[in-house]
């Protein structure tokens, strides 16, 4: 099949197959003699794959690293299980991270409760007198 034809049975964009192939995660398919892409049912499957684990918010080190996995076929899935349960934990400090997000949020909000004029926003008086707190390190897959 062509490059639109799996891009459409894999519900993405051409740009996205070209840019998994680009960044390794799907293997460059074979050329017709006119130089068209020609990909399989393999490649189909591998794209639902990556998909599924980019829906699961996955890097694409963490989805390279499950490809791996996959492409040796030996051992057992305890390196799965450790990756997932990695995911799993980068997901938790991510929900932290958005909750104290919401809390900051939540305080300036209360700051304004009615229409008044600009200068009078506790919003935006809060944003202006807020101290930002230096950027943590984030331990998570997102960096």
């Amino acid at each position: 099949m062509k490059i639109g034809e799996l891009a459409q049975i894999a519900q993405c964009t051409v740009e996205t197959v070209r840019y998994y192939e680009k960044e390794g995660l799907l293997p460059a398919p074979a050329r017709t003699v006119a130089n068209y892409r020609s990909y399989s049912n393999a490649q189909v499957d591998r794209l639902r794959f990556i998909r599924n684990c980019r829906a699961l918010d996955m890097t694409h080190e963490e989805i390279r690293t499950l490809l791996g996995f996959i492409d040796q076929s030996t051992g057992d899935c305890g390196v799965v299980n450790q990756l997932l349960d990695e995911h799993i934990a980068h997901v938790d400090v991510r929900i932290n991270e958005l909750s104290q997000l919401k809390q900051q949020l939540s305080e300036l909000r209360q700051r304004c409760q009615s229409e008044q004029a600009m200068d009078a926003c506790g919003i935006l008086q809060g944003l202006a007198a807020m101290e930002a707190e230096p950027r943590h390190e984030r331990h998570t897959h997102l960096g």
